[in-house]
């Protein structure tokens, strides 16, 4: 028990700025009007193509014999893939709406 405490302790400004972080986050996401809603999540998953390059970085630097950074790393590039995908489809869906019908 005193390991935890002595942890939280020495990382006591790292998890203000946590509970800082998920306080705005919250408060800047309930304020977000429902006609942005769709533009700024599509975007949001856009940007995800950043953990889809991160893991593929883990996965070459990780030893032979790293099963378990392999699996993660691949689980990522998956899981990351699918966010990105799924975000271009719903901006493409959003785009459709605004195209004049012929």
């Amino acid at each position: 028990m005193e390991e935890i405490a002595s942890l939280f302790l020495e990382n006591r400004e790292f998890l203000y700025v946590i509970i800082l972080s998920i306080f705005l986050g919250v408060e800047v996401i309930s304020n977000v009007p429902a006609i942005l809603h769709t533009p700024l999540m599509s975007g949001a998953n856009a940007i995800h193509g950043v953990v889809i390059i991160g893991a593929i970085i883990v996965m070459g630097h990780a030893e032979p014999d790293n099963t378990l950074a392999l699996v993660l790393g691949f689980l990522a590039v998956v899981l990351g893939t699918l966010n990105v995908v799924g975000g271009f489809v719903v901006t493409n869906r959003m785009l459709e709406m605004f195209k004049k019908k012929g």
